[in-house]
């Protein structure tokens, strides 16, 4: 995954907090490359069109096919994307709160796990897969999760975020069958970022050591170490920030 220069990258998710160190990371390791990011609003700290033309920020809401359709045909005319990483996801919010036991399972907030962290990426690459090269290697990346992991589920419980996901990982695996007969240097993959000092892991403390929490930005530096290194061959598979492989 490191061919040429001045290829397009987009990220979708650009206002989180993995989303936007994957898109600074990107721009380090590649300063030719073309970054597109995408998310509901722009962050603050988005380089002005005028002064680096090589950052595009697209809105759209993850959750919304029409405005997803209308990023991915802003982002063509950009080029063709080499890669599309989705690095959305909901664990907590308004209404939202990870399920201890059954009696807490409400269809509501199941609707909007699912909404955001497996059909929003299911769109995702419906709309930008078909803008990837053919001919060259090309990555669909999602962020998923290590609970979303059925045979790596131990102590129960959050039974929608788990769930959500583990419907994310399926998405993938069977984007990965399709996509390599018409892409055959294609990789899809689920990734497992780590617990990412975020956001969306701070309502919740780290269950051993300091150790066990990463910066964004260490996140994405070691992501991006693994969608470098990967190969056609390890399309459809589930791995973590670290590179190693996570059972479905």
């Amino acid at each position: 995954m490191t061919e040429d220069d001045g290829e397009l990258s987009v990220v979708v998710g650009a206002g989180g907090g993995v989303g936007a160190a994957l898109l600074r990371v990107l721009a380090a390791r590649r300063p030719r490359d073309r970054l597109v990011g995408i998310g509901r609003r722009k962050p603050a700290d988005w380089p002005d069109g005028s002064v680096d033309r090589a950052w595009t920020f697209l809105e759209a809401d993850i959750t919304d096919e029409g405005q997803i359709a209308r990023a991915a045909e802003s982002a063509a005319e950009l080029g063709r994307p080499v890669r599309v990483i989705v690095a959305t996801g909901l664990l907590h919010g308004q209404g939202v709160v990870p399920e201890k036991t059954m009696r807490a399972l409400d269809a509501e907030v199941l609707h909007q796990l699912f909404a955001v962290n497996a059909i929003g990426p299911a769109m995702v690459a419906k709309h930008f897969l078909p803008l990837t090269p053919r001919d060259r290697p090309s990555l669909f990346a999602a962020l998923s999760a290590r609970v979303g992991s059925l045979s790596d589920n131990r102590l129960g419980g959050w039974y929608g975020y788990r769930a959500s996901k583990a419907a994310l990982n399926m998405f993938v695996a069977t984007l990965a069958v399709e996509y390599r007969r018409t892409h055959p240097l294609g990789v899809c993959v689920a990734l497992h970022p780590g617990t990412v000092e975020t956001p969306l892991s701070a309502p919740f403390p780290a269950q051993s050591t300091a150790k066990a929490r990463l910066s964004p930005d260490q996140s994405a530096e070691a992501l991006v170490g693994v969608m470098d290194g990967l190969q056609p061959s390890d399309s459809g598979r589930f791995f973590a920030w670290d590179g190693r492989p996570i059972p479905w």
